[in-house]
């Protein structure tokens, strides 16, 4: 799919604001795949569509958690987490996009995980750091992220971790999953 018939189908169903977000997503997913040699077509792809359920409604996507194969344990946190996995799963049945690498980058763009691929890796990143992003401590991120791949998506995981914390709010588990498995190939 190109990218100008891949944005087509994802504006419709995102605010002009998320829009504008996806477009900037995408091209800092551009630039990341780039500057650390991931594929830079699927890193576009899975970019325009990582948000692509994020206005589906709640019930919507609870039902899609509880009758699909999607981890359960998703119910027990803020639906905000709910639309990257939902979304991949929708992107799939609803666009035909069926490409595993681009799938999971978009399920695992709101919580990271162990083991992360670089296209895993490049759109956790470029969603946190794009340019229209502002909140504290992200100029540091976007710094680390040109310099250390790997290190821009721990500062990443460790500020979402911080924040989340300072409100007392539940951290998914695979949110600690990423940030144990940077720290350690941060160490290496």
């Amino acid at each position: 799919m190109e990218r100008d018939e891949a944005l087509a189908v994802v504006k419709p169903k995102l605010k002009q604001e998320r829009y504008d977000h996806t477009v900037r997503v995408m091209e800092t997913s551009i630039q990341l795949a780039q500057t650390y040699g991931v594929d830079e077509k699927k890193a576009e792809i899975a970019a325009i569509f990582h948000d692509y359920a994020k206005y589906r409604p709640i019930e919507e996507m609870r039902r899609w958690i509880q009758t699909t194969y999607l981890p359960k344990d998703l119910l027990h946190y803020h639906h905000e987490l709910w639309h990257g996995p939902v979304g991949a799963k929708l992107v799939e049945r609803e666009v035909g996009i069926h490409d595993r690498e681009i799938l999971e980058s978009i399920h695992y763009h709101t919580t990271g995980r162990s083991h992360m691929t670089p296209l895993d890796k490049v759109i956790f990143l470029a969603d946190y750091i794009e340019p229209g992003r502002k909140f504290p401590g992200l100029s540091d991120v976007r710094d680390a992220a040109w310099m250390d791949l790997n290190h821009g998506c721990w500062m990443a995981a460790k500020n979402t971790i911080q924040f989340l914390m300072s409100k007392n709010q539940p951290i998914y588990p695979e949110t600690f999953n990423a940030y144990n498995a940077l720290t350690k190939a941060n160490k290496n």
